[in-house]
């Protein structure tokens, strides 16, 4: 991971800590699965830079977010989303995959026990609950 994958990795955590108007569950969801990410999962894309705030427009405009809900705390939801972004630059793997690995129940599940956690470790450790999940 260079600086700049770090700085997309503090702007996801950033974007995902502003996203409080709206239920969590759903935002991460509609987020993991929008143009919004498959830009920010690209090589190099404009919108990698126009920060979080822009971010979070475009991403209403592409998205019905649900305004109301539960909401899971700023801490919670920064991790989240840079730990998501960590993913994908450090794997190379698309936003929507790694949803479908680690939904917002699961990270917000195992917040707690992760969160200090280098992300690499982290990751490993996701993977195999989702291993574990599917071999019932």
């Amino acid at each position: 991971m260079d600086c700049i994958q770090l700085k997309l990795c503090d702007i996801q955590g950033r974007l995902f800590e502003r996203s409080l108007a709206y239920a969590s569950e759903e935002f991460i969801r509609d987020f993991m699965n929008s143009e919004v990410a498959r830009h920010l999962d690209s090589p190099y894309n404009k919108l990698q830079w126009m920060g979080e705030e822009y971010l979070l427009e475009e991403l209403a405009e592409e998205k019905n977010l649900t305004p109301a809900g539960a909401t899971y705390s700023p801490e919670v939801l920064y991790w989240i989303g840079y730990l998501h972004r960590f993913w994908a630059c450090s794997r190379n793997e698309e936003s929507r995959k790694i949803y479908r690995i680690a939904p917002a129940k699961t990270m917000k599940r195992n917040y707690l026990n992760l969160h200090t956690t280098d992300p690499e470790l982290a990751i490993e450790d996701l993977l195999e609950i989702y291993r574990q999940r599917h071999q019932k």
